[in-house]
């Protein structure tokens, strides 16, 4: 594509870098950056102060970066926001393309190509290959992230109730309120809470409703429900 520095990470939350077999980062042993003095895999704070990861928290889409600005295939509040936050520091960048990579359980990764070529007509070469860097991107993260990881990998299965007593939890209904709404007993509220939150290893209510948001038993917009309460049908 013309943009032959790469960078990538397997959890922008995390201080860790991807690594090899045989332990060295891959940004030493296979991916290289423009500047090589720059270890940002080094540097924990490297992800709060770079505007190529912010974006990704942003916008789950592929996109694009050039002459001070961000842009993708539509139009984008996000990646607007982040632009008009001020100067970006491009760390020698002229031109990049960002793959996000959104896993299950709220892990984000992100694959960065960019170029330090001026001028370099990155929303032609985007819009030529944005779809294949993005599935690249999702098989390179999810692959690492799986050769990783331990732990159960099936999803919690929640029942019914289970997720109407969460739904409502996060949208703020105290047990009684959640028990009137949903025309169970108070107690009855408590067990289903309870038993969905050991479901999901959560240690309370609020990493409970957390994960559940996480898996997509519970939409982002619940805990913020404006609608009357309703009862609900058996």
């Amino acid at each position: 594509m013309g943009l032959p520095y790469v960078a990538a990470a397997a959890d922008i939350g995390s201080t860790r870098p991807m690594r090899g077999s045989d332990g060295r980062p891959l940004a030493e042993s296979v991916f290289r950056w423009i500047d090589p003095d720059l270890r940002y895999w080094e540097d924990r704070a490297f992800a709060l102060r770079a505007a190529f990861i912010h974006a990704a928290r942003g916008c789950s889409e592929p996109f694009y970066f050039a002459a001070g600005r961000f842009g993708s295939w539509r139009p984008n509040r996000a990646l607007d926001a982040i632009t008009n936050e001020g100067p970006i520091d491009t760390f020698g960048v002229t031109a990049a393309i960002v793959a996000p990579a959104y896993l299950p359980g709220g892990v984000i990764g992100a694959v960065v190509w960019a170029t330090a070529e001026p001028g370099f007509e990155i929303e032609a070469v985007f819009a030529a290959h944005a779809t294949q860097v993005h599935a690249l991107a999702l098989k390179l993260v999810a692959t690492y992230e799986e050769a990783v990881t331990t732990g159960e990998a099936t999803p919690a299965r929640l029942t019914r109730r289970e997720i109407q007593c969460l739904k409502w939890a996060a949208a703020g209904k105290t047990d009684a309120e959640i028990g009137d709404i949903v025309a169970i007993s108070l107690p009855t509220v408590r067990f289903h809470i309870t038993n969905a939150g050991r479901k999901l290893g959560a240690g309370g209510r609020s990493q409970a409703i957390s994960r559940a948001a996480t898996l997509g038993y519970i939409g982002a917009g619940e805990g913020h429900a404006t609608s009357s309460p309703m009862r609900s049908r058996p």
